[in-house]
Parts: C-alpha cells; structure tokens; sequence
C-alpha cells in the first residue's frame, strides 16, 4: 500500500504534542487520580493516561479519519485506509505514579504487517524519539539529532534492560536471567524509555515478556529505523505483543536469541 510518510510523521507529531498537553499538568500532582484494573494485583490507570488518549483521538478524527485505531485505554475504532494508529498514552504508568520520568507516550502507525513510524516521548524531560523510513532522529534538551544504534557484537561487553520481575511468567523470567549471566550490565524497570536508549546507541538489548501491541509497536518501528532488530523470542514477528527481544544489531540479536531459546 502507498502512504505519505511525511504526512505521517506530521499527525504523529502532533498526536506527542497533544499527549504532552493533557499528560504534564497531572505529573508528580499530590491529588492525582489513579483506579487500579486489577482485582489481585496492581495495574494503574491514572486521569492522564485517560486525558492524552482521548487528545490523541480527537487530533486523528480530525486529521485522519479513516484510519483505524488501537489504543490501551479506549480500545479499537476501524477504519478503512488500511493504517491503524497504536497508542499507549503513558506506557510506565507504575512509574509515572511513583514520580521516576522513565514512562512515555508511545505511537506507531502502519499496515497491519507492522508499524512504519514509531515515536516514544518523554514529556517530563522534554525528549522525543522518531524512527520511520530507516533514519531515527532525537529531539531534546540537546537540540536535535540522527540516532543509530550501537556494534556491539560480544554479550560480555553488552548492557541489558528489562521490566522484569515485574512482568512475565517465572520461566520467561529464567530465560532473561540466562541471558543476563552473560552481559556486562543489567538494569531493571525502565519501562518504554529503554527501548529509546537503544535506539539512541546508549545500549544493546531489552527483553521483555507479557506485551501487548500497544506496548511494543512504536519500539519497532524506532529501533528498526535507528539500525537494530526487534522479534519474539524465536525469531519472528512479535508487533502484536508477546515476548520480545530488541537488540542493536543483527550480531548482538543472534547471540542472545540462542540463549533464549536454548532455555525456554
């Protein structure tokens, strides 16, 4: 299918910005208001992830009405373009909760082969992470900037994020740490932002388990844009959620999979 990648770029632009707006008044607030949607457990959902989901649907009735589109908080809307905008408008709600910046706002955009354009914003530290038509870019307090991921190619020289414990079964868990063994460090609960470090060359893989589309779609489409590789965890399509693997390289990617798959 043909599609305007600028265009896109432009809407998803402007789907970060209206997030930003609704997201930042509620930040580190005293009075925010959070219902948990579990009856055992602890999964937040605050008036802020609630308020920019409803922003970003407004811009793309406007914009792009005949697009589809997944969302976490508001479900699907068809569409008939043959695009579907997924949105997840705080992914790291528990950290947006507890105060750290390390959630974001995530959008991707594509065919249903998988996301084309994928952006992960950090309205707190004011970072935002693209990646479309193979060329990443960051804009920041820094200014502006093409990213591409890291050469790593040895696990021993290697840094490894993850969410974990928090998510997964205990064995996804055991296959993570069998990876961890062998990377030089690992670092635990950064939610979305690790997956824009590695796009940004300032780490080498995540490895997550428990996902839903709308957690990993706009990583895609950054990371593959920025030079890196994301899959399952054999190897395959993982853009509608599940276990995946982000690596910055096809090197990097090929020797943790082997453990992965060797231990689950």
């Amino acid at each position: 299918m043909t599609y305007d990648i600028d265009e896109l770029k432009s809407v998803a632009n402007a789907l970060a910005d209206a997030a930003r707006a609704a997201i930042l008044p509620h930040f580190r607030t005293a009075d925010l208001r959070t219902d948990n949607k579990l009856d055992d457990g602890y999964d937040p959902v605050t008036v802020a992830d609630r308020a920019a989901e409803e922003a970003m649907r407004a811009v793309l009735a406007d914009r792009r009405p005949d697009d589809a589109i997944v969302g976490e908080e508001f479900g699907n809307a068809v569409g008939t373009s043959g695009l579907t905008w997924v949105l997840d408008p705080i992914d790291g709600t528990r950290g947006f909760v507890a105060g750290t910046p390390t959630w974001g706002v995530l959008i991707a955009v594509g065919p249903d082969s998988g996301p084309v354009l994928g952006i992960i914003d950090q309205p707190y530290i004011g970072e935002r992470f693209i990646g479309a038509a193979g060329a990443a870019q960051m804009i920041g307090p820094h200014g502006r900037g093409l990213i591409r991921t890291r050469t790593t190619t040895d696990l021993s020289s290697s840094v490894l994020f993850t969410t974990f414990p928090e998510v997964g079964t205990p064995q996804d868990r055991a296959s993570f740490e069998a990876v961890a063994r062998h990377a030089k460090l690992v670092r635990y609960g950064m939610d979305c932002y690790a997956y824009a470090l590695l796009a940004a060359g300032q780490i080498d893989l995540v490895i997550e388990a428990g996902l839903n589309s709308y957690d990993i779609q706009a990583p895609i489409a950054l990371i593959e844009a920025a030079g890196g590789i994301v899959t399952d965890w054999a190897g395959g399509p993982v853009h509608q959620g599940g276990r995946a693997l982000a690596a910055a390289n096809a090197d990097i990617h090929a020797a943790a999979l082997v453990i992965l798959q060797g231990s689950a």
